[in-house]
């Protein structure tokens, strides 16, 4: 009776580290970024809850200048993650069937970056998580709101 014990309790153990071990909702292993708010992680297109990043095809102006702000958004978000690994946490799927996740490089959160900098948008229509952020890149001249530029939304009713 004493031996079942403690093979009970050493294959419950061993369940419980390999559960541990393995948890995190997304590891990332392979990972290719498609715009500022989208990746593909391990083969699976996650988009980024709370924010909207301009499109790749968007331009802002600064100074008479021309600034390809979606690209911006998303070498910002390469340059970012790096080598370093990215996990997500999901919180659904949309509309598209793409998972809905906040993601994480080192404990930072890649949306939060993105808004500190001024390259996405609390996206208010869906969630009320990054508005101080915003706040926080607006006063400061951050990114876009150094810039003249459309709000991504009314630049894809658009275009």
């Amino acid at each position: 009776m004493y031996l079942n014990k403690i093979k009970l309790f050493l294959v419950i153990s061993i369940c419980l580290i390999f559960f541990f071990l393995t948890y995190n909702d997304v590891k990332s292993y392979e990972i290719k970024i498609i715009d500022g708010d989208t990746i593909h992680l391990n083969n699976e297109k996650i988009r980024f809850t709370g924010i909207d990043t301009p499109e790749l095809k968007q331009t802002c102006n600064k100074n008479s200048e021309i600034i390809y702000c979606g690209i911006k958004a998303r070498q910002l978000l390469i340059d970012k993650i790096g080598k370093d690994k990215v996990i997500c946490v999901r919180e659904g799927k949309d509309q598209y069937k793409r998972t809905l996740a906040e993601c994480f490089v080192n404990d930072l959160s890649l949306s939060r970056f993105l808004v500190r900098e001024g390259y996405a948008f609390a996206y208010r229509k869906y969630s009320k998580k990054f508005i101080n952020d915003e706040e926080f890149a607006k006063k400061n001249n951050m990114g876009m709101w150094s810039m003249n530029f459309e709000y991504p939304w009314d630049w894809r009713k658009k275009n």
